[in-house]
């Protein structure tokens, strides 16, 4: 029996098994390792032959620069690899692989042969390499310039390995997936994929918008398409692009989520809490936002070498980062008014817009919530789409009890023709027509039923008067502020050290959200002022909260979140209730309103406040035209 308490050195086949543990979980793990190395080698076409979801084979060839003869064997060694030579080389990685295991990790778990042949040799090399022995052999090949790796019966020699894949389907899946998030990274290039012999995709390379339209609904559908926004910010160099969906287009699961840090498809936390924060008004619960973005900053601002598998990635600056991300995807969301989403899906532009700076890239500005970064900055705002109306020339649509505002201008003329029950879109002119029309009819006491120049228009009146005073509560509150109320007996919070240093590094910011907390000793802190509107809120476990988020994101939203809540709460209150008459009056100073406020195209639970029914839909229903 082996004394278990001798150090010895594991065998080389023993310790490629145990890094194969780290990087190969499935096929499809090893699918992505063989990708990236194509992407790097300068591939332009990529072909991927899979049998069995890939357990019994998994073929990848490229036309990349190869691999030479006498670097063959090399390349199936451990820690043997072409992107970085020295320490300093990991401070900037460009590259997709580096690590310079995988292939000897995955020859350790199967049969794998690896073909290549350079630009200037007279023919191909081949070298095979089984688990058992891990002796490659090598000898010549008949192959075109590139390289083309088989692996075949994966962990045929590590059974307690392979009883944990899943069926076919379910392995094959997962390897689909890996492959279309590498296509969405590289546009450039062309995927080819089949399995059993069927040809699954076939993605050409797209370097035009109409191209890189057809990608893109063939990775994540034509519904996405339609129902997506552009986006294109740099900032501080940090650049982000790609498109967001609508809120409207939300998911049961997170599974159309596709974040790319300078062509490497990651899944970050810090990525995820701030896409969660932006979407947070918006988006119904349980529900998830769907998105394509790319950011693009100096590769050595970003520690892409902090799993075995290149999944993660640790931003030098995160809360930079982090607020750039938030103000940008939250001002495109804010700013999404009626006549977006009435854009017919072939004008929506799939080619990044114009990059913008300053004010118009996200940085803060003095109209806007209450700031969540622990210095005072102001709110994002975001000029992607054409410029709205600031809040102080907007309509003003009141409580049915008090007068309504008149609308704007370039309506007023339009709006007069509708002033009575029975005016005429026709002898509108088309120009003069709001996106969401003029009222003609509540039905039922609960929607308002107006006619634009598409069709139909129902509006959900409680829910669309919600928002609007919910965004005006919103409004107020920043230009107000949070004023502080002292607490009878300031409540003390028994902390670690490191807590209580964040609150004492953030104390102004604390400050000015309402707060006064008192630094009792290294691990002791007092509360002794809180926000006047939380005071009915738990404040040490708000506190908790609070730091835990400050020393994970370096920036928390949960004072403004627990602020919005009591401000949802008024905003529905105070809202029009159902059954309420309006007149014609003010149900058209409500739309109005609705086209000009934030976000007005959910309620503040994330439920659509208005829908349209265009003139085909309508035909289909009366089957005209057949």
């Amino acid at each position: 029996m082996t004394d278990v308490r001798a150090i010895h050195l594991l065998s080389p086949r023993l310790a490629n098994q145990i890094a194969a543990g780290e990087v190969v979980e499935r096929p499809s793990s090893v699918a992505k390792e063989l990708l990236e190395n194509c992407l790097d080698a300068g591939a332009k076409r990529i072909e991927i032959d899979v049998e069995q979801g890939g357990v019994k084979r998994l073929q990848i060839r490229d036309d990349g620069h190869g691999i030479a003869a006498d670097q063959l064997p090399l390349a199936l060694a451990r820690h043997a690899t072409s992107k970085i030579i020295m320490l300093e080389d990991l401070e900037g990685v460009a590259s997709l692989g580096f690590r310079g295991e995988a292939l000897a990790s995955i020859s350790s778990v199967s049969r794998l042969t690896l073909t290549s042949r350079t630009a200037d040799a007279e023919q191909a090399w081949q070298v095979e390499v089984e688990g058992r022995d891990m002796q490659p052999r090598v000898q010549p090949a008949a192959h075109p310039v590139g390289t083309t790796v088989e692996v075949c019966d994966l962990f045929f020699n590590t059974p307690a390995r392979r009883k944990f894949l899943r069926t076919e389907k379910t392995e094959f899946d997962h390897l689909q997936d890996v492959i279309k998030r590498m296509a969405l990274a590289r546009f450039d290039v062309a995927f080819h994929l089949r399995h059993n012999g069927k040809t699954i995709l076939a993605l050409h390379p797209a370097h035009d918008d109409i191209s890189q339209a057809r990608r893109i609904a063939a990775v994540c559908g034509d519904a996405f398409l339609e129902q997506a926004l552009p986006i294109n910010v740099e900032r501080n160099g940090l650049h982000l692009w790609g498109w967001v969906g609508l809120p409207t287009f939300s998911r049961s699961k997170a599974d159309m989520q596709h974040f790319y840090v300078n062509g490497r498809v990651v899944s970050d936390r810090l990525v995820a809490h701030a896409v969660r924060q932006a979407y947070r008004d918006v988006m119904y619960g349980g529900r998830h936002p769907a998105f394509v973005l790319f950011l693009e900053l100096d590769p050595g601002s970003v520690d892409v070498n902090v799993h075995p598998t290149k999944h993660e990635v640790r931003f030098r600056e995160n809360r930079s980062v982090h607020d750039f991300l938030y103000g940008t995807l939250h001002r495109a969301i804010a700013d999404i008014r009626p006549e977006d989403k009435l854009e017919p899906a072939s004008t929506l532009s799939l080619h990044p817009q114009q990059s913008v700076s300053g004010l118009e890239a996200g940085e803060f500005g003095p109209q806007g919530h209450i700031p969540l970064s622990p210095t005072p900055s102001a709110q994002p705002t975001f000029a992607a789409r054409a410029p709205f109306e600031s809040s102080s020339s907007r309509s003003s649509y009141a409580h049915p009890t008090s007068q309504a505002t008149r609308p704007p201008e370039n309506y007023q003329s339009a709006y007069q023709a509708f002033a009575e029950p029975l005016g005429n879109l026709a002898e509108t002119g088309q120009e003069d027509i709001p996106p969401l029309g003029f009222a003609i009819a509540q039905l039922k006491g609960i929607y308002i039923l107006a006619e634009n120049q598409h069709g139909m228009v129902l509006v959900d009146m409680h829910a669309a008067h919600e928002r609007v005073m919910y965004e005006r509560l919103k409004l107020a509150m920043a230009d107000e502020g949070l004023r502080g109320q002292p607490l009878l007996v300031p409540q003390t919070l028994a902390l670690s050290e490191r807590e209580v240093d964040c609150a004492q590094q953030h104390a102004q910011w604390f400050t000015q959200l309402g707060f006064e907390l008192q630094s009792l000793g290294p691990e002791s802190l007092a509360i002794r002022q809180i926000p006047a509107l939380l005071k009915q809120a738990d404040a040490a476990e708000l506190v908790r909260d609070v730091l835990s988020d400050l020393m994970e994101y370096g920036t928390s939203d949960k004072i403004q979140t627990h602020t919005n809540e009591l401000l949802a709460t008024m905003s529905c209150h105070g809202a029009v209730r159902a059954n309420r008459r309006l007149t014609l009056v003010e149900m058209n100073a409500l739309l109005r309103d609705m086209e000009v406020t934030e976000r007005s195209g959910q309620c503040n639970h994330g439920r659509p406040t208005w829908t349209q029914l265009g003139m085909d839909e309508l035909d289909k229903l009366f089957l005209r035209g057949r």
